[in-house]
C-alpha cells in the first residue's frame, strides 16, 4: 500500500496546493490524520478520493514516507492512482 503526493502544486488563495491519494481510503484517511488534516477536508469529486495539500505539507508528506509522483513525468502511474482514487470514492459513497 502506497501513500502519493503529486506535484500539482496549484496557486490558490495565496498558496500552492497539491493532491494527497493511496491505494486505499483507510490508508489515506489514516495518513491525512498524521498530516494533522481533518477529515472533513476529504474531497470525493471528478478527480477521485483525496486531500488537498498546501506545499508545506506536501513537503512534510513526503518525509513521512509519501511517494511523490509527477504528472509529467510519471503519467502511467498517475493515471493509475487517479483511476483508484475515483473508484474508492465512489465506493465510499455508497
Amino acid at each position: 500500500m502506497t501513500v502519493y503526493v503529486d506535484d500539482a502544486v496549484t496557486l490558490w488563495r495565496g498558496q500552492r496546493w497539491a493532491h494527497l491519494m493511496a491505494d486505499t481510503l483507510e490508508e489515506l484517511h489514516a495518513f491525512a490524520a498524521r498530516l494533522g488534516i481533518p477529515r472533513r477536508a476529504f474531497q470525493d469529486k471528478t478527480s477521485g478520493a483525496h486531500y488537498d495539500v498546501t506545499a508545506p505539507l506536501r513537503e512534510q508528506a513526503i518525509a513521512l514516507g509519501a511517494m511523490a509522483i509527477s504528472r509529467h513525468r510519471d503519467r502511467a502511474l498517475m493515471r493509475e492512482v487517479i483511476a483508484r482514487a475515483r473508484a474508492q470514492g465512489r465506493r465510499e459513497a455508497h
